[in-house]
């Protein structure tokens, strides 16, 4: 399993769920809307603490986003 794909996934589907573009998650995180395009495609490698930073601005907990 390609965990990289996998939380890029969730934070995708978390994403829409909250009904948030990419721009917006990237006001609310921290992080630019280029670094949250290539964490949704699996090309980054999150660190522990930016797991919780953007599931703190999703509104989830970093568990949902590392699940499959």
């Amino acid at each position: 399993m390609d965990m990289r794909k996998l939380v890029g996934d969730n934070v995708r589907r978390v994403r829409h769920e909250a009904g948030l573009s990419q721009e917006q998650l990237a006001e609310r995180s921290g992080f630019t809307q280029q670094y949250i395009s290539d964490l949704e495609r699996g090309r980054r490698n999150p660190t522990v603490v930016s797991l919780f930073e953007l599931a703190q601005a999703l509104g989830t907990t970093p568990v949902a986003l590392i699940s499959s």
